[in-house]
């Protein structure tokens, strides 16, 4: 038996490897609508990627609990609409493979409940080269606080100094900052390289295929990992 992979690449999925977030900002604006609440729907993408419940403190902070309830039920209802439309965002699948072929275990770090991640998974088709996954299941509370990205860690036994986040969203590179890993950030998420690099992103890339033609050029964080 090959000796366990002793170091780890961790993956965002949503904005990362799927083109989603545009779908979840629709699926949030209608929620709220239909919750009797409205938010603009730029803030409502500003806080895509974070955990459901901060994020709906976040942009219903004078709603009662049980509206709130009501505007996540909401989400789920529209956003499943949206499924048979998402799409798999240049270089994904590739870069899964190309890190797995370089010997370092590939988690699929992401607060998605089941119903998202299976959906997701499918779209995938990348069992071949992940070695293990997180869901919303596996923390109370998602990005940005760093749960995730030490449940992820702790699935490969693999220390937080000898792997890489890649991930679209500021949560991410927060909470990877809080586990003690660096965050390679894309921009097909929608959040500028400025804002990126300003919470700490590590390096930046317009998507997936870009931080491949590094990672194959021996350059960025991943191509660091030894």
């Amino acid at each position: 038996m090959p000796d366990a992979p002793s170091t780890a690449v961790l993956f965002d999925i949503d904005g990362t490897l799927v083109d989603s977030n545009y779908a979840h900002v629709d699926a949030w604006w209608r929620a709220f609508r239909a919750a009797g609440e409205s938010v603009d729907a730029w803030r409502i993408h500003r806080a895509i990627g974070m955990d459901s419940g901060r994020l709906l403190e976040e942009l219903l902070p004078d709603a009662s609990d049980e509206v709130r309830d009501e505007a996540k039920q909401f989400h789920t209802a529209f956003y499943s609409e949206h499924m048979p439309q998402l799409r798999l965002l240049p270089g994904a699948r590739e870069l899964l493979e190309a890190v797995s072929d370089a010997g370092h275990a590939v988690v699929l770090a992401t607060s998605a409940p089941e119903s998202e991640l299976s959906v997701l998974r499918e779209l995938l088709d990348a069992s071949a080269w992940v070695t293990a996954e997180t869901s919303s299941e596996d923390v109370e509370e998602a990005k940005p606080a760093p749960g995730i990205i030490q449940v992820a860690l702790d699935k490969v036994g693999v220390a937080a100094d000898r792997a890489v986040m890649v991930g679209d969203a500021m949560w991410d590179v927060e909470s990877s900052g809080e586990a003690g890993l660096p965050c390679v950030g894309v921009m097909t998420g929608g959040i500028g390289g400025d804002e990126l690099r300003g919470a700490g992103a590590a390096a930046v890339y317009d998507d997936a295929a870009a931080v491949l033609v590094a990672f194959r050029a021996g350059e960025g964080p991943i191509a660091a990992l030894a």
